[in-house]
């Protein structure tokens, strides 16, 4: 039976969908899956033939119209993805088994959590993914993958995606949280006293370089500062000896399509450009993305990258600061280690068997590492509440329990 006449289609571009369909699935505080965001990543060729992103959206619709969607894409590698299969990846091959394509749920090259399961408001959340994460698994069929992986879900959607046979997977970051702040003083104040100094000691030092800083976003936006954010974004990844996702184009799109999503810091040495960093806001959240520099000032990183945005995040009243992925210098700054979540779908028997093994064994030893870090906060508040430690250790933040390296932003 089929009493709401449910359908399912598949479309290659999000405006095969259109905006008026799209946008009240849309949720409020990410805009990584908003129509605007991802036409953007589209239209600038971010995302699409020959960039290992190709889109696959799948919907959902009743006799109202669109129900639920999910931004699916078919993957040749697991580069910008943030949650790490490069081992299982290497298992499949010395199997003689193909791993490549696979399906990713994701916000492409993006490790921010939200909804991954975009539903219209009354239509039941359980049920859309339910159906969807079905249709999820024939799309792998249908176009040979080895898989489908759920990234950066929350918690409520990998819990639903654990009765669809998904495997759930826990994974950290480092993120900070406003505690009601009335400014950066208020917020140093929740911070032990040796890191509070500490910050306040590398604060005076970028200062002391007659740096000009300044945030933006809006109408405040300029093409000055996204010329200068571009050339810091192919700087950054040509010293690392990678491509960037990001075209030009997509840079150039920012004031028209993004503009009030975008928050821009940047730093002129002699009234030139010296540094930037490229983020994203909505509704209660801030994100940062990208970072450059064209040369090496003490303590600017950490200015423009966590400083400045949370003094912007407080402003604003802004409740949540996602900053990247990894880093032990954001905690050492304040942020919190914090759960991120996924779900896993294998098709092989025995490649489903061994990775459902492997995180049922790493699960533990994942959640450990959290409690640790946070046994051990910097954060006054965060500390106070930290499980105690069974075994009356309390050493220092142990390092990532499964030894994969880290992909920087």
């Amino acid at each position: 039976m089929n009493p709401r006449n449910l359908t399912f289609c598949r479309y290659g571009s999000v405006a095969e969908i259109g905006p008026e369909a799209w946008r009240p699935c849309e949720t409020p505080g990410n805009p990584f899956l908003d129509y605007d965001f991802l036409l953007a990543l589209e239209e600038s060729r971010s995302v699409g033939p020959g960039t290992g992103w190709e889109p696959r959206y799948l919907a959902l619709h009743d006799e109202s119209g669109l129900a639920a969607v999910v931004p699916a894409f078919l993957r040749s590698d697991s580069w910008g993805e943030y949650i790490f299969d490069f081992q299982w990846a290497g298992a499949y091959e010395q199997a003689g088994l193909p791993y490549y394509p696979k399906i990713t749920v994701a916000a492409p090259f993006t490790p921010a959590t939200g909804e991954r399961f975009l539903v219209r408001p009354g239509f039941p959340k359980a049920e859309a993914v339910s159906r969807l994460a079905e249709s999820l698994s024939a799309l792998a069929d249908d176009e040979g993958a080895s898989s489908v992986h759920i990234l950066f879900c929350t918690k409520e959607e990998q819990e639903l995606l654990s009765g669809a046979g998904y495997f759930p997977r826990l994974s950290y970051q480092f993120h900070w949280t406003n505690a009601g702040y009335r400014d950066f003083d208020g917020y140093l104040d929740g911070l032990r006293s040796q890191k509070r100094k500490h910050i306040r000691r590398e604060r005076k030092e970028v200062a002391a370089t007659g740096l000009e800083i300044e945030t933006v976003t809006d109408a405040g936006i300029t093409p000055a500062h996204l010329d200068a954010l571009w050339r810091f974004y192919q700087s950054t990844h040509l010293k690392r000896g990678s491509q960037g996702y990001l075209t030009r184009e997509f840079f150039r799109m920012i004031p028209e399509r993004l503009s009030d999503r975008t928050v821009i810091v940047t730093a002129k040495d002699g009234g030139a450009f010296t540094a930037g960093t490229l983020n994203f806001q909505k509704g209660p959240n801030l994100y940062g993305r990208y970072w450059g520099s064209d040369r090496h000032y003490p303590f600017l990183h950490f200015e423009l990258c966590f400083y400045r945005l949370i003094e912007h995040a407080i402003a604003t009243g802004k409740t949540l600061f996602e900053a990247g992925a990894q880093g032990e210098h954001k905690f050492l700054r304040g942020f919190a280690a914090s759960p991120t979540y996924s779900a896993h779908w294998i098709a092989h028997p025995g490649g489903r068997r061994s990775i459902g093994a492997f995180l049922e064994r790493e699960q533990p030893a994942v959640q450990r590492t959290i409690e640790a870090y946070n046994r051990v906060s910097p954060l006054k508040r965060v500390r106070g509440t930290a499980p105690e430690d069974p075994s009356g250790a309390d050493g220092g933040a142990p390092e990532s329990p499964t030894g994969s390296a880290e992909e920087e932003e």
